[in-house]
């Protein structure tokens, strides 16, 4: 959500992303090049207005190109539809869109199909001319396009409009991410493509996070900001609210950085136990920076079935503080795995504080870790009481000191909202800050 008035050093330079295919458009493949092009843009002091997905077809294409110049951008900046077959067709409905003719480029041609050799050794059964006839394809592009070098078959494309100043610059590239990326930096360099965002003002962008603070809480106060007299309308907020933890970015021209500074105190006089972190990084990277420091890892999980584990391994280079993780879904494994008292589960049922900092120890125990971790909740839909409704979770972090230095620990009973999949994930959350704030020091 949008929480203030644009911002006055906004940039001029506006841009539409128009992401194509009807795998992505029925959810069968994710959309990744959206987001990644739209913060690519933002970077370059770009507004993205809009990111649209459309299927294969050309009316659909064709009319989302039209919506995006009604709506006044100067670049769009589409992805798929460039591959060999009959229903890749966004080369063609740009170049109508622009009113450009296809031709054929016949040094284009020839650089694909070099590409295409190698290729097709590998497959003695194939039939060249069929396949090259089809990649030829690739090589008719609008006319006056500037080719951006193919990083697999397909090239690149940034497309002028056919009068100047008479209607957006499309850039056109691949959907495959692998290709996508690096040739983004082709396209950066194309004098289509930098006169179309001259004039854009790169601005800065600062990120902060807090946990244990509903959004709407934020929203309050940011509303009292407004009516203490800070000049929000300086600066673009959002907040967001991702894997439990409550995300501000704020975006502002170079010259109101001290519009930000106001508002970072006002949010810290508030909220200042619950702002865990200034500079923008997450929990997992605090957390993955406070083991690097000698410590090592190893965790005990019950309800979240190992997604703490695989959270903590997500980082390149984690296997030098995480030593290895146990799923104990059953007493049986808790007991025969863990080395939980059986006596300790029967007293106290399988999800409590009790359990939850026995599975920590055991997991310290058996892999000979400085840090355990433990959990065990229900996460629904079913197996809730009364006493122990859906969502309840226990955890524990045991953390040992060295020889005759004693430990410290954190032992959690928590409530948590929503469905199976957001219970465990907002567990793993909880967790990592438990970790963290172990790590620092606290203990119960």
């Amino acid at each position: 959500m949008r929480d203030a008035a644009v911002y006055t050093g906004r940039a001029a330079v506006r841009a539409g992303v128009l992401v194509t295919g009807t795998e992505v458009l029925t959810g069968i493949i994710s959309d990744r090049n959206g987001p990644w092009i739209a913060e690519r843009l933002r970077e370059l002091g770009v507004d993205v207005a809009m990111i649209e997905v459309v299927g294969d077809r050309p009316a659909d294409l064709l009319g989302a190109l039209r919506h995006m110049e009604a709506e006044g951008v100067a670049v769009i900046v589409t992805s798929g539809g460039l591959g060999p077959t009959a229903d890749d067709l966004t080369a063609e409905i740009v170049a109508e869109f622009c009113g450009r003719e296809m031709v054929l480029d016949e040094q284009l041609e020839q650089r694909i199909f070099a590409i295409l050799e190698p290729l097709i050794a590998r497959w003695p059964d194939a039939d060249p001319v069929a396949i090259r006839a089809a990649n030829r394809k690739q090589a008719v592009i609008p006319q006056g396009a500037t080719v951006l070098p193919p990083r697999g078959t397909a090239p690149g494309l940034v497309v002028p409009a056919l009068r100047p100043g008479e209607g957006p610059t499309v850039v056109v590239l691949p959907g495959p991410p692998r290709e996508l990326m690096p040739m983004w930096e082709d396209a950066l360099t194309s004098a289509p493509f930098r006169r179309a965002i001259a004039g854009a003002q790169p601005g800065e962008r600062e990120i902060v996070r807090l946990f244990g603070v509903p959004e709407a809480q934020i929203s309050a106060t940011l509303r009292e900001a407004a009516a203490a007299g800070l000049e929000l309308a300086q600066l673009e907020i959002t907040t967001c609210l991702r894997r439990g933890e409550l995300e501000i970015s704020t975006r502002f021209a170079a010259g109101s950085r001290g519009h930000y500074v106001s508002l970072l105190s006002f949010i810290e006089e508030r909220h200042g136990e619950h702002l865990f972190s200034r500079d923008g990084s997450t929990i997992d990277e605090q957390v993955a920076q406070l083991l690097a420091g000698g410590e090592t890892i190893a965790t005990a999980e019950s309800c979240t079935g190992g997604l703490l584990a695989a959270r903590l391994t997500e980082r390149a280079g984690s296997s030098a503080y995480v030593l290895g993780g146990t799923v104990a879904y059953s007493n049986d494994a808790k007991s025969g795995v863990l080395g939980v008292d059986p006596q300790l589960i029967e007293r106290h049922g399988a999800v409590s504080v009790e359990v939850a900092r026995a599975l920590a120890d055991g997991a310290r125990r058996s892999f000979q870790a400085s840090v355990g971790v433990g959990i065990t909740g229900i996460a629904g839909p079913g197996g809730g009481s009364p006493e122990k409704p859906v969502g309840l979770v226990c955890m524990s972090v045991s953390r040992g000191l060295g020889e005759g230095r004693g430990e410290l620990s954190l032992t959690r009973r928590t409530q948590l909202p929503g469905d199976r999949t957001a219970v465990r994930e907002r567990a793993t959350t909880v967790a990592m800050h438990l970790i963290a704030r172990v790590l620092r020091g606290e203990s119960d």
